[in-house]
């Protein structure tokens, strides 16, 4: 550990009682502790001259007094309770001068003193209570300075870290190293990013975390220092992450809370700029895929560029995937490099070569994989569905409520293929907002979708609609029970009766009925094929019509 910051040195944090006495001002009254000689170490925080019997009340604790002793009473029980309440209150310790009121402090005064823990000081001879005050107010402030000399000497050393080529875990062993103990960095809802330092014999930070932190996000450990990064995103307040100092090996003081303080306004900055460099790097992959699927790059040279990217499948077949967020792009603030590092580690479980971007115009996320074989699609397909679902969740993007995003397959094949299988792929996943929720759908199943929501501004589109099923529409919105859904799970099944009938949980004269009153509204013969075709177009078509 560095010597500039010895435990010893970062902790104290102020004047205690003892060093107090040890000043010439009250060193010159001659004082004799009476009690309390064990809590000498308390901290003064200020010290205040008085001489009324009321004086706990104009007390925040941590003072040092000093008195004559004419507000301490003449009855034993109200010097009793003059010292209860002063204990109570909290202050550091009571300093009496002899003199006039007492040649010596009554027994009462003492014994209670001894009972409630509270440093009693006898002077045995006058001094200016002014002097003292001034000689150890002065004496507190330089202290207050010093602890913000060595809070800054930390913020300096992290400041040279980071111009120096270091990064978050350099800034965390500064810390570390300055509080003797281990240090970490979470996100806002406790998760773990960074740890640094050891526990007591070289224990692992990931234990202590797990331990000491993990299992107790509500009540934190006693003596837990919480310092909250700020997030510099959309809302005032917002938090980034948070710095936590876990007591395992010393105590930790203000000083440290202080030094955390610093280390946080230097965190907010670095993540912030690594989520910029991480989210132009996400942009940058994203652009490729992009203008690889729009024909800007030629099969020939894309192998090449995406060398560079760090994309190297060799010669396997490539597997375009697009996921679309159904709310379509989510607000700044880094959400999109957050999205684009959890999707990333949660696609390192899946086992393959992937180039992963985002487009968040589109609200898009292009990425090809490298198959070994056409024959593990499926199986590769079900992985990085999960994955990428799993990723918009770790980064907060998926809205209470919301639709989940939708994940499209292309085909597999070449580079070639490739270009044109993230296209069909980005139109498909956009056309295939509102259909039944799946893990992830086969572009190749989607091109009646595809066509229909190319001509969802086309006039006729809508007439053709309107015409199919109108009857149907205007019936739901008057009268129940609702008639579309029994057709849309009746050519869903291929008019089998006993399946839909299963699935609506109705009995079968039910659905007869039900069905003899569509064709009755429609003025059709369910069984006729071209009826069956054009009314399965009209249902699919009425997402994309108003």
């Amino acid at each position: 550990m560095d010597s500039r910051f010895t435990p010893q040195g970062a902790q104290s944090t102020g004047i205690t009682v003892e060093r107090a006495l040890e000043l010439p001002g009250l060193r010159n009254g001659l004082p004799e502790v009476l009690a309390g000689a064990d809590r000498l170490h308390r901290t003064v925080r200020w010290v205040h001259a008085g001489e009324v019997p009321n004086i706990a009340s104009l007390l925040k604790g941590g003072e040092l007094l000093l008195t004559t002793g004419y507000g301490l009473g003449t009855r034993p029980a109200d010097q009793r309770a003059f010292v209860r309440t002063l204990a109570e209150r909290g202050i550091a310790a009571l300093v009496v001068e002899l003199g006039p009121r007492f040649s010596r402090l009554p027994a009462a005064l003492v014994e209670t003193a001894r009972t409630a823990g509270l440093p009693l000081v006898q002077l045995h001879r006058e001094v200016p209570f002014v002097a003292v005050t001034e000689e150890i107010h002065t004496e507190i402030v330089n202290g207050h300075y010093a602890l913000l000399q060595r809070a800054e000497e930390v913020h300096r050393r992290c400041t040279e870290a980071l111009l120096g080529g270091g990064g978050v875990p350099q800034v965390l062993g500064i810390l570390s190293d300055f509080s003797d103990n281990p240090v970490f960095l979470e996100t806002a809802d406790g998760q773990l990013l960074y740890a640094a330092g050891t526990g007591p014999a070289d224990t692992d930070p990931l234990q202590v975390w797990e331990g000491l932190r993990g299992q107790h996000k509500d009540e934190p450990p006693a003596g837990t220092t919480l310092v909250d990064v700020p997030g510099g995103g959309a809302g005032t307040g917002s938090v980034r992450a948070r710095l936590v100092l876990l007591p395992v090996s010393a105590p930790l003081a203000p000083v440290h809370r202080i030094a955390a303080e610093r280390a946080a306004g230097i965190l907010a900055v670095v993540l912030m700029q690594a989520r910029q460099e991480e989210e132009l790097a996400a942009r940058g992959r994203g652009d490729f895929l992009t203008d690889l699927a729009e024909g800007r790059i030629a099969a020939e040279d894309a192998p090449a560029q995406a060398r560079v990217l760090g994309f190297k499948p060799g010669g396997s077949p490539l597997l375009p995937v697009v996921m679309r967020l159904a709310d379509g792009p989510s607000p700044g603030g880094g959400g999109w490099a957050v999205l684009a590092r959890a999707v990333a580690e949660e696609l390192a479980s899946v086992g393959v070569p992937a180039l992963l971007g985002v487009r968040p115009v589109e609200g898009r996320v292009p990425l090809l994989l490298g198959l070994r074989s056409e024959s593990e699609r499926p199986a590769v397909a079900d992985r990085v569905a999960a994955a990428l679902r799993a990723g918009v969740e770790r980064a907060g993007m998926q809205r209470p409520g919301a639709r989940p995003p939708v994940v499209v397959v292309g085909a597999g094949g070449g580079w070639a293929a490739a270009s044109a299988g993230l296209r069909h792929a980005a139109e498909t996943a956009t056309a295939a907002q509102g259909l039944p929720e799946r893990p992830w759908y086969d572009a190749r199943r989607l091109d009646i979708d595809l066509l229909l929501w190319r001509l969802r501004e086309h006039p006729d589109l809508a007439a053709f609609v309107d015409r199919a099923i109108g009857p149907l529409r205007d019936h739901d919105r008057r009268s129940k029970p609702p008639l579309l859904p029994t057709l849309e799970t009746y050519l869903a099944h291929a008019g089998r009766k006993a399946e839909t009938a299963r699935e609506l949980h109705l009995n079968r004269q039910t659905l007869y009925n039900r069905l003899a009153r569509i064709g009755e509204l429609l003025g059709t013969d369910l069984d006729d094929p071209q009826t069956v075709l054009a009314l399965s177009l009209a249902l699919r078509a009425r997402r994309h019509v108003p």
